[in-house]
């Protein structure tokens, strides 16, 4: 089926989440085989897209319920991706992402690694006295999605999070920026439009919040998520900078949710994975892996005493 577990090796939730999040991806798998295969034992060892895909053989080949990550797990540590720490998903994903990237030595997989992954917006500065405006194109692998307004207020789904994602931000009092027509300080209208999105989408839930006292506790409320998403029906025409042969494109469906049980010290990683040539949902839990409903990936939308 696919679907092996990877043994725990020092608090390596997050990291085997991660990896089986690539791994069950078809169309990443489909890149990490072609990669070009280093030379000597000590550049193998070193090699991050390399030891993912000695990763990958021995998961789909071997019988065993699961298979330990741990010859990968070293190669990361040459990285500074420590074992017995807890990481933060999203920040281990780009770290992971950019490792990858960088030691596929052949241009033409690095392109389809960023044509799978990068999303393109386009930044706007716009002065509120004289109408003096900037654009910029910018690119990122994740969309940061805040799960609060700014008055501090739950938004209540997924779609919700993206249109306030992009809606426009006004730059007043400390805010302002200096407007070089106006040659001085004045408010600015900022806001992002979206131009590009890629085959593989990811989403970065931003569940925690600062306190005064530099505090920082996790937001756990529940907030849904659907299996289908265009883009097209949630963000205005104000908010893309696209055409519509672009636009066409922009049609998800729901692939891997990596979740968080616990607080922001302490805490476990799993990740509820669509098989992509089964169409099934599984639950990898380090080791445990167990194929599951829609209704069971559901516990995922949150709420305060999250339970595997």
């Amino acid at each position: 089926t696919g679907a092996i577990g990877l043994y725990n090796v020092g608090q390596s939730c997050c990291l085997n989440s991660l990896l089986q999040v690539f791994l069950m991806n078809i169309h990443f798998t489909r890149i990490l085989r072609r990669i070009t295969v280093p030379l000597g034992d000590a550049q193998k060892k070193r090699n991050v897209p390399y030891q993912m895909l000695l990763l990958l053989e021995e998961m789909q080949c071997g019988k065993q319920k699961a298979v330990s990550p741990i010859a990968l797990a070293c190669c990361l540590s040459v990285y500074r991706v420590k074992l017995f720490v807890q990481h933060d998903a999203a920040q281990l994903f780009l770290t992971l992402w950019n490792l990858i990237k960088e030691q596929m030595k052949r241009p033409e997989l690095v392109e389809e690694l960023s044509d799978l992954y990068t999303i393109c917006v386009q930044e706007h500065l716009a002065c509120q006295k004289c109408s003096f405006e900037t654009k910029r194109n910018s690119s990122m692998l994740t969309l940061p999605l805040p799960v609060l307004d700014s008055s501090s207020h739950m938004l209540k789904a997924l779609e919700d999070c993206l249109r306030y994602f992009f809606c426009p931000e006004e730059l007043t009092d400390r805010n302002m920026c200096f407007c070089e027509q106006c040659g001085k300080k004045t408010p600015f209208l900022q806001s992002m439009k979206l131009v590009h999105l890629p085959q593989t989408l990811t989403i970065h839930l931003n569940r925690f919040c600062f306190e005064k006292s530099a505090y920082i506790y996790k937001l756990s409320h529940y907030l849904p998520f659907p299996q289908d998403l265009d883009f097209n029906a949630v963000l205005s025409e104000n908010q893309c900078q696209a055409d519509d042969n672009e636009k066409a494109t922009w049609q998800y469906e729901l692939f891997a949710v990596v979740a968080h049980s616990g607080s922001t010290s302490c805490g476990h990683y799993c990740a509820y994975i669509r098989s992509l040539t089964e169409c099934k949902w599984y639950c990898f839990n380090d080791s445990e892996v167990c194929q599951v409903s829609w209704d069971d990936v559901k516990c995922t939308y949150g709420h305060s005493k999250l339970h595997w």
